[in-house]
């Protein structure tokens, strides 16, 4: 069998540059996490007056976005916090990261000067304070370009067309509606705007002092990409705005390498010289890596700002709903994934209001609810909902006369509000009941064979206790709940190898065989619930999804 071993000494450090906060994990050549840091937006850099790391504009309905400066100034400050942890930057072989989804920065005209003569004397942000067209980078979380889906899915055949061609269906939050509205609304900007990078291509272009390529798999979240072709879609591009492709510049694989790190951290951080920087790419195909999932039958559910549930796929089927990307760490595979817009931030929200401001309150009311709720449910969004697509709303219904395994034929009647225990119950089995119903109708494993749970909610075992609950399989989590800087850290030291090799090595035969020796290794924390509950959960389910229709044909953003 080949040798994939890694030097012995060698370190592997991965980012994940999300809404809240710029993250960092290294490995070492066993994959075992030597040191990790972390920089929280809000309270570590207060002067921009962020909030939960976002601006969400009081003017513009649905626009909400994050100053670039910030991430840049976070970088500086991340690595000054390695350095004070005593991290030996002179031993990382590799550097690669993971970028919140669909997020945009526009370089100015003349920027790649300013990125290939940094000087390391001087913070990045007081040297890229003026090398931005637009200030604010519109993010993931943004709804305001409805106007511009619709008028790029009629241009190229409409919404499943779009979806056969580019993985989705046109998003308010995917990078061609956001260049589409920059291009009509500001078009001066635009055509003063060089480069176009996703905040992963963006931060990897730091990293190398010049313009990075957009991966393959994050390229893939801008309604932009021919995700059977992994190029970009003349169709795509000319329906989003003129001269788009040259201004986005490359696509390239996620295990390639973008460049060697710029002099700037070399001479500032005694990075060593001969430093490899991987191709960065977005923080749900870096979780995907880093819960080492290559099995098509399991699942991962990542609870963050946003909650996905994501698998992998060889043969995928592009609908009106979910996302279809390449598979960061195959070059033949695919994943496939569902997003929800209302994740920690709403659950938050209902902790605050129900449960005292406390975790502890909120699992007490969970468990002391039963399942099923007593046929109470909710629809709990504090932001725009992507799936289903609803606006900011509260939806609470009692389904009336529950006895028995069904919910068929019964009628459901919507109320102001629950009592805080029922509330907090309502929250979390309509989140997951969602996420099965959606999973099920995406042709996602049913039952999944596992279900591997990330993000910070996956720490709660009242919450994983309701997903084994609803799915009907076992939960495992990892020793970390930050599987995006995890998996970058990995998909550094895999496009270390790829790069000695000359060629794409599959990422599993670095760990095969010794997987539970490191950082890496999933353990079960919630064994399958009751297979007669998970019935009634499935009854539950299809009731829900019938109340769901109703008000998407009520109240749908589409």
């Amino acid at each position: 069998m080949e040798d994939f071993t890694l030097p012995k000494d060698s370190l592997y450090l991965g980012f994940d540059s999300s809404t809240q906060s710029l993250k960092a994990t290294v490995l070492d050549s066993n994959f075992n996490i030597v040191v990790s840091e972390i920089v929280h937006f809000d309270s570590e850099l207060p002067h921009y007056k962020s909030k939960d790391g976002v601006y969400r504009d009081p003017l513009i309905n649905g626009r909400i976005v994050s100053p670039t400066l910030m991430w840049v100034e976070a970088l500086d400050l991340l690595l000054k916090k390695l350095t004070e942890s005593e991290l030996e930057f002179g031993k990382v072989a590799a550097v690669s990261g993971s970028g919140q989804q669909h997020g945009s920065v526009y370089f100015r005209k003349g920027s790649s000067t300013i990125l290939s003569s940094l000087d390391s004397k001087k913070p990045l942000v007081d040297q890229l304070s003026d090398a931005f067209s637009v200030k604010e980078s519109p993010i993931w979380m943004d709804s305001s370009t409805t106007e511009q889906c619709r008028e790029i899915e009629k241009a190229v055949g409409g919404a499943l067309e779009l979806s056969r061609l580019t993985g989705s269906r046109a998003h308010e939050r995917y990078t061609g509606p956001q260049i589409r509205k920059i291009f009509e609304t500001k078009p001066d900007v635009y055509y003063n705007t060089e480069r176009i990078s996703l905040v992963s291509s963006f931060m990897a272009s730091l990293l190398i002092g010049g313009y990075a390529c957009i991966d393959e798999t994050d390229g893939a979240g801008m309604n932009l990409m021919d995700i059977k072709q992994r190029a970009w879609s003349k169709v795509a591009l000319e329906a989003t705005a003129p001269g788009l492709e040259e201004k986005l510049g490359k696509l390239a694989p996620a295990h390639a390498v973008a460049g060697l790190i710029a002099p700037y951290f070399v001479d500032r951080y005694n990075f060593n010289k001969s430093c490899l920087v991987v191709q960065w790419s977005g923080d749900n195909p870096n979780s995907l890596a880093g819960l080492t999932l290559n099995t098509p039958g399991d699942l991962a559910i990542s609870l963050g700002t946003s909650d996905t549930v994501f698998g992998i796929t060889t043969d995928p089927k592009p609908s009106l709903e979910g996302h279809v990307f390449p598979n960061p760490v195959d070059t033949k595979g695919y994943m496939v994934m569902l997003v929800y817009k209302n994740g920690s931030l709403t659950r938050e929200d209902v902790r605050n209001r129900c449960a005292e401001k406390s975790w502890q309150v909120f699992n007490t009311h969970l468990e002391k609810t039963p399942p099923l709720n007593g046929g109470k449910t909710g629809f709990y969004y504090k932001e725009h909902e992507i799936l289903p697509p609803l606006p900011v709303g509260f939806h609470r219904y009692f389904i009336k006369n529950v006895d028995g395994n069904t919910f068929e034929g019964l009628n459901e009647l919507e109320v102001e509000e629950f009592d805080p225990p029922s509330e907090v119950r309502a929250l979390i089995e309509g989140q997951f009941l969602s996420m099965r119903g959606h999973a099920e109708r995406f042709g996602m494993p049913s039952p999944p064979k596992r279900i591997i749970a990330t993000g910070g909610a996956s720490a709660n075992h009242s919450i994983l206790h309701s997903i084994a609950s609803i799915f009907g399989c076992d939960v495992y989590t990892v020793q970390r709940p930050d599987s995006a800087s995890l998996g970058a850290a990995l998909r550094a030291a895999h496009g270390w190898v790829c790069n000695k090799k000359g060629t794409f090595v599959p990422i599993s035969s670095m760990y095969e065989g010794k997987l539970e020796k490191t950082s890496l290794h999933c353990k079960l924390a919630m064994a399958a619930g009751d297979q007669q509950l998970v019935s009634k959960y499935a009854s539950l389910m299809k009731k829900r999804l019938e109340i769901e229709n109703r008000l998407v044909q009520k109240l749908g953003r589409w």
